[in-house]
C-alpha cells in the first residue's frame, strides 16, 4: 500500500511539474510512430497562440513502459502500420490513464485493427465507445456542432472519435478516418486547403483543452 501511495504522489507531482509539456508515443510493432513531423509541433503552436496554452514548443518522445511517461499529462499517438505492447507496457499505460493522463491516437491509416487489438491488453475490462457529437470536446475550446471532422477521406468512411472511460472520465480518445494530423502538418506536405487545415487544428486545440481541463 504504501509503494503505491508513493507511486501516484510521484505521478502526481510530476504532472505538476511538467503540466505545459506534451509527448509523443514511441511504441514498438515496426509502425512509424514517427509519423506527421511536423504536426504536433503546428498544433502547440496554434493552441499557445488560441487557447491560452504554454506549451513547450518541442515534444517529447516517450516509451510506453517508461515511467517517464507520467511527466506528461498528454500523449499523442499516431502512425500507419503495426503497434505492439508488451506486457509491462500494458501495465504502465493503464497506471499513467487512471491515474490522470490522457492519450490522444488518431490513425494516420492503417492503425485500426492494431490499436483495438492492443488497447484490449491496457484495458481487457473496456471497450472503445464511439462519442457522440454532443460529447464536450467537441465544443470545449470550437464548436463542431456535427463531432470530429473530415479532414482526409483514406476509405472515404465517416470519421468516428472513440473514447475508453473510467467512470465518466475520458481516459483516451482514438481519432478515426479523419487524419488531424495530416491537417496539422505544413502546409506544403498535403496541400491542403486552409479551412481544412484550420479545423483540423481547432479540432486538435479542444483534445488538448480538454485532457488539460479534465
Amino acid at each position: 500500500m504504501k509503494k503505491l501511495l508513493l507511486f501516484f504522489l510521484l505521478f502526481t507531482t510530476g504532472l505538476v511539474l511538467q503540466a505545459q509539456q506534451v509527448a509523443v508515443l514511441k511504441y514498438g510493432g515496426g509502425g512509424d510512430w514517427y509519423g506527421n513531423p511536423t504536426a504536433l509541433p503546428n498544433l502547440i503552436e496554434f493552441c499557445n497562440q488560441n487557447i491560452n496554452t504554454s506549451l513547450e514548443p518541442a515534444p517529447q518522445p516517450v516509451e510506453p513502459g517508461s515511467t517517464d511517461i507520467f511527466q506528461y499529462p498528454f500523449i499523442h499517438m499516431t502512425g500507419h502500420g503495426n503497434v505492439y505492447f508488451t506486457p509491462e507496457d500494458a501495465q504502465n499505460l493503464r497506471k499513467y490513464l487512471l491515474g490522470g493522463g490522457f492519450l490522444h491516437i488518431d490513425d494516420n491509416y492503417g492503425m485500426n485493427e492494431f490499436v483495438r487489438r492492443e488497447l484490449k491488453k491496457v484495458f481487457p475490462d473496456k471497450e472503445l465507445e464511439e462519442l457522440p457529437a454532443s460529447h464536450p470536446i467537441f465544443s470545449t475550446a470550437f464548436d463542431f456542432p456535427n463531432g470530429l471532422p473530415k479532414i482526409h477521406e483514406h476509405d472515404g468512411l465517416r470519421p468516428q472519435a472513440f473514447g475508453i472511460f473510467e467512470n465518466d472520465r475520458l481516459l483516451c480518445i482514438f481519432t478515426f478516418e479523419s487524419d488531424l494530423g495530416d491537417g496539422w502538418e505544413d502546409q506544403q506536405v498535403h496541400n491542403d486547403p486552409q479551412e481544412v487545415r484550420l479545423k483540423a487544428l481547432q479540432m486538435g486545440a479542444n483534445i488538448v483543452k480538454f485532457a488539460f481541463s479534465n
